[in-house]
């Protein structure tokens, strides 16, 4: 992982110098394509285990030619060590498999002597094969026995360079040799689901209500799932870590003739620090014709059908900061009111009320036209790329998880006009975890090719959960809640297509973890335009809810990423936090190439908030505080720049483009302290800015500037925006 300020390892061709001809890398291919033609019944049965595995190298020529590189399917792409003995290279095969061969497609530079190994456990190794005499090109060799691990373990080099794998392919059986788990399963005791008929819904609303409405940092997690039908009366309160859905298709199969509320009673009508809920999949009818949602950061509100207003302030109208709407439809007028900023995408409105600081809108009907910086709208006509979250639905008697399918130029619901597109996956093709279960269970569970469905609860992990299945969904309900023990990742996922995280929050744990969330292995370059990995609805908190540590919370490696709705928290309130107490560094690191991301909240870390070193990033929308909590100048010098920007795009970014970015300070500690610029970004004219604002809190802390060196200095304790329209 670079450091601040320094640019990632990002994909290079390999040197012209060594690079072999077109004509001998064609030879050499079709080599290894006649090689791995099975040639009787018993290895047409075999799998190509390692493409796309975790893979780890003692050494690297260099950062452009990392261990992935051999193990991603491309034969342009390679692995390449330093220049010495011995050297190797390993896969992960994720679980223990029965071996039957591997091929190794040499660069110019090769191996004469070396080993296949094997091992369970990544540290005991047994020899399977052995070469003494390779000359290069291909090589083909057989194996035998079983192992998760199996490495390419160099000798003695055929040249006075290193080795370097165009590609190193592990052939095998995907039978585990372990027992196999099964699939699907009841829900556990904190899913609670009903129909019209049931008995007791609004009595256990209310009972899960006054245990999770000022429950911030407790361990209740729950969800309500409504199977199609009609409810009349309801009021739906909810609170912390409540979640609250439809099990139809579209919003309209389930209809509640009532309200979906959330209010802010239990902090004396401030809104503020309403995170951590959500509703999706329902048609309301709301008893006085206008819905109250009074939320901010980690809230979502997906797949509504709101027959009526919706009212996005507390009562008496207190304070509120932002949230998020996704593929629904209100009837009558959204009412912002006190919501200092707001992001809806790909919907239908029927009006909008005032603007505050920062109201974004995407492929949305009836939203109000760009009028940025007075009123604050910013308006794109449709969303570049968008697929919404996965849902849970009841169909033939029985749950399947719907995976909505892709769509690009994005405007209105996916669902107003019929049947949304996408696949039903049976709850059988998951495997139900929950409270108890460990990392490695679950990490087996994706390797005999289920799917993730978490149940409301805590979970410690004391490895990595890793998903390096390609088109793996893994899915929360309750908001789900990991923590990584021991300084470990809670989840990576592999260089592979269409994975689909959502719906879950990630927890901090005590000892430092260097990343929380990686998608992709450093390195990674394979294009998964056709069907990208998604991140929705996934939040990440260091602190708050104990002392928590990270170096930096989520690193995107992969091309073609769309985070969709994040809240990335290091906390300013709660148990375990102080300066160095909840020490986080850096919140967002985008390294891949073609990352959208719509609907990005991430704030007060130490250094950068966000930082873009791939090409072409695009960002829509973008919430941020500075740390709160400097304890002096000093603290956030940043070489001669004064404090850290909260969203940075690295020098070396040729083309970049973001709507709708506000960054606010807050320095109670030492409102003395000055920031140079909200966000800092090259002078280019492929990278482009539209909608800029910082604000300062009060007066307590100001910026010199919003973006550069441009735009006005905020001043005095009025919390007037500074505005830049368009950058550069």
């Amino acid at each position: 992982m670079p450091s601040a300020g320094s640019p990632p390892a990002r994909r290079r061709s390999a040197s012209a110098l060594r690079r072999p001809t077109a004509g001998a890398l064609a030879a050499a291919l079709a080599g290894t394509l006649l090689a791995v033609l099975p040639t009787t019944a018993a290895q047409a049965a075999e799998t190509l285990l390692s493409q796309g595995r975790t893979a780890t190298a003692s050494t690297l020529e260099g950062a452009v030619f990392p261990a992935s590189a051999a193990v991603d399917g491309d034969f342009g792409t390679r692995w390449s060590s330093q220049w010495a003995d011995p050297q190797w290279l390993q896969v992960d095969l994720g679980a223990s498999r029965q071996l039957s061969r591997a091929v190794l497609t040499w660069e110019a530079a090769y191996g004469r002597s070396y080993e296949i190994q094997a091992s369970d456990d990544g540290t005991s190794w047994r020899t399977v094969t052995a070469v003494t005499a390779g000359d290069g090109g291909t090589d083909e060799v057989t194996l035998s026995g079983t192992g998760r691990y199996v490495r390419m373990n160099g000798l003695a080099r055929g040249t006075g360079y290193g080795y370097s794998l165009w590609e190193f392919q592990v052939y095998g059986s995907t039978d585990s040799t372990g027992p196999q788990l099964p699939g699907g399963g009841d829900l556990g005791p904190n899913v609670h689901v009903f129909d019209p008929s049931t008995p007791g819904l609004q009595a256990k609303l209310d009972a899960v209500f006054q245990q999770q409405e000022s429950a911030q940092f407790g361990a209740g997690r729950h969800a309500f799932l409504l199977k199609p039908g009609t409810y009349n009366g309801l009021n739906a309160q909810l609170g912390f870590y409540t979640q609250i859905a439809g099990l139809g298709v579209r919003p309209d199969d389930t209809t509640i003739n009532g309200d979906v509320t959330v209010d802010a009673g239990w902090f004396n009508g401030n809104a503020t620090q309403n995170f951590w809920r959500g509703a999706e999949g329902l048609a309301l009818n709301p008893v006085n014709g206008t819905d109250r949602w009074a939320v901010s950061q980690a809230s979502s509100f997906r797949r509504m059908h709101v027959k009526g207003g919706l009212n996005l302030a507390p009562n008496g109208y207190g304070w509120a900061s932002g949230g998020y709407i996704a593929d629904s439809k209100i009837d009558g007028q959204i009412g912002n009111y006190s919501q200092q900023q707001w992001y809806t995408r790909d919907s239908s409105i029927g009006g909008w009320s005032n603007s505050v600081w920062n109201q974004v809108f995407s492929g949305t009907e009836g939203a109000p036209a760009t009028a940025f910086p007075e009123p604050r709208y910013t308006t794109l006509d449709t969303t570049p790329i968008s697929r919404e979250k996965p849902y849970l639905i009841w169909e033939d008697n029985q749950y399947k998880v719907f995976s909505p399918a892709k769509r690009t130029n994005a405007r209105g619901t996916t669902w107003a006009n019929g049947t949304p597109q996408g696949e039903k996956i049976p709850l059988t093709q998951f495997y139900v975890v929950k409270p108890g279960t460990t990392a490695a269970t679950m990490n087996q569970a994706v390797q005999q090719g289920l799917h993730l469905l978490f149940t409301p609860g805590v979970y410690h992990v004391d490895r990595p959960i890793e998903i390096n299945r390609a088109g793996t969904v893994v899915l929360g309900l309750g908001l789900a809640t990991i923590i990584p023990d021991n300084g470990v990742a809670a989840m990576k996922v592999a260089d592979v297509d269409g994975v689909r995280l959502a719906g879950f929050l990630v927890d901090a744990g005590p000892v430092n973890s260097p990343v929380l969330l990686e998608i992709g292995p450093q390195g990674s370059g394979a294009d998964h335009a056709a069907n990208p990995t998604t991140v929705q609805d996934v939040y990440i908190r260091i602190g708050g809810a104990g002392p928590g540590k990270a170096t930096t919370s989520m690193v995107v490696n992969s091309d073609d990423v769309i985070v969709d709705h994040t809240w990335v928290w290091r906390a300013d309130h709660g148990e375990g936090v102080g300066w160095e107490t909840n020490r986080a560094d850096y919140g967002v690191r985008v390294n891949g190439d073609d990352v959208l991301a719509t609907g990005l909240f991430v704030e007060h870390f130490n250094k950068y908030d966000v930082e873009w070193y791939g090409e072409r990033g695009r960002t829509i929308f973008f919430q941020n505080e500075k740390a709160y909590d400097a304890p002096n100048q000093a603290a956030i010098q940043n070489g001669t720049t004064k404090g850290y920007a909260a969203y940075r795009v690295d020098d070396s970014v040729n083309t970049h483009e973001g709507w709708g970015l506000g960054s606010y300070c807050y320095y109670n500690v030492d409102p003395t302290i000055r920031q140079d610029h909200g966000f800092k970004a090259p002078v280019k004219p492929g990278v482009r800015f539209h909608s800029l604002l910082t604000v300062s809190l009060g007066g307590n802390g100001q910026f010199n500037h919003v973006i550069n060196d441009v735009g006005a200095p905020t001043e005095g304790t009025s919390t007037i925006p500074s505005t830049v329209v368009h950058f550069p």
